[in-house]
């Protein structure tokens, strides 16, 4: 059917015909076009059938499968970054700031400072990783707790204080309430006024709102921490039925953190004055708190990275805690 094809070069010929010839020739040969014509579109259309199956062969779509979500609704925050920031919200509100510091700290800093005397039996409490001695260079360690961020607040900035401390802490501990590596936030205020009643009342606000419970009753227990006096464990009231744990409601006790007035030698240890100055500071298991208020029962899935479990127990990303608008969401 082109312009040198068969058909068209019969057409060609018709010019050369009698009016008789070209009368018949022309209606011929126009036939055959047309026959042509018929069988070219008839087979285009079968090729393009079959071209449309195998497209549809190669991309086919179950549709009974649940629909991909995007990434910012399969993504979860974890439960100790979620828990993090509600601590941070909390206490933001009363005024606190955020304060941090390395990981790897000298033993005078998470030690000495904090009036534990060399060869103090209570260092043997903290199972601490040391790092191999490097000539007459202090000995450094994985910091047993974030109480190093504290000393190093007091050395650099002047009363008034009023600081929360999160961060990874190391201890030589694991089962299945205790890991190698887990996190801890502690608080700090001084000033000239500050007071048991004040701790009592951060502590009590507190709880009241991370456990989203309107009150809660709290027990004060007599202790022991070098680095405070008088040191105090905290109980809080809650309701135990099975492995639910209800706080703000019931007759049983449960363990969350220590407190207590900082001592004197540790302000001194500071460059402050503890005739003019007095504080208290308090510690607490991140992990621990996440575990009690989200249900979570072992600590080491924390850190299996398991996506089913974050899937459960994990949060979305956009919603971030708020007092006002709940802190879980």
């Amino acid at each position: 059917l082109g312009k040198k094809g068969a058909i068209s070069a019969l057409l060609a010929t018709l010019g050369k015909m009698s009016p008789d010839e070209r009368k018949v020739q022309g209606a011929a040969i126009n036939g055959l076009k047309d026959q042509v014509s018929e069988a070219l579109a008839a087979r285009r259309a079968v090729l393009k059938s079959a071209a449309l199956e195998a497209q549809l062969a190669a991309e086919a779509l179950d549709v009974t499968l649940p629909v991909r979500q995007p990434g910012i609704e399969s993504g979860r925050i974890h439960p100790i970054s979620q828990v993090l920031d509600e601590l941070i919200t909390i206490f933001a509100d009363m005024g606190f700031s955020i304060a941090e510091g390395p990981d790897i700290e000298s033993d005078d800093y998470n030690f000495t400072m904090l009036n534990f005397p060399p060869g103090h039996p209570a260092r043997e409490m903290h199972d601490t990783f040391f790092f191999q001695a490097s000539g007459t260079n202090e000995r450094k360690l994985l910091r047993t707790h974030t109480s190093p961020v504290q000393v190093r607040t007091m050395l650099t900035q002047k009363p008034p204080i009023r600081i929360i401390c999160p961060g990874r802490t190391y201890r030589t501990d694991s089962d299945q309430t205790h890991t190698p590596m887990f996190h801890q936030v502690e608080g700090l205020v001084i000033d000239k006024t500050a007071n048991m009643g004040n701790l009592k009342w951060v502590l009590e606000e507190f709880c009241k709102a991370f456990f989203e419970v309107p009150k809660v009753a709290m027990r004060f227990r007599p202790s022991f921490f070098p680095f405070t006096s008088p040191s105090m464990e905290v109980d809080i009231q809650c309701r135990r039925s099975g492995d639910d744990i209800r706080f703000g409601e019931g007759e049983d006790w449960l363990e969350i953190l220590g407190c207590g007035m900082v001592h004197a030698n540790v302000l001194r240890n500071c460059g402050i004055d503890p005739e003019e100055f007095q504080g208290f500071a308090w510690g607490m298991g991140i992990d621990r708190i996440a575990m009690l208020k989200y249900g979570i029962p072992d600590l080491r899935d924390f850190f299996e990275g398991d996506v089913r479990w974050l899937d459960h127990y994990g949060f979305r990303p956009l919603d971030m805690p708020t007092l006002a608008g709940g802190l879980s969401g």
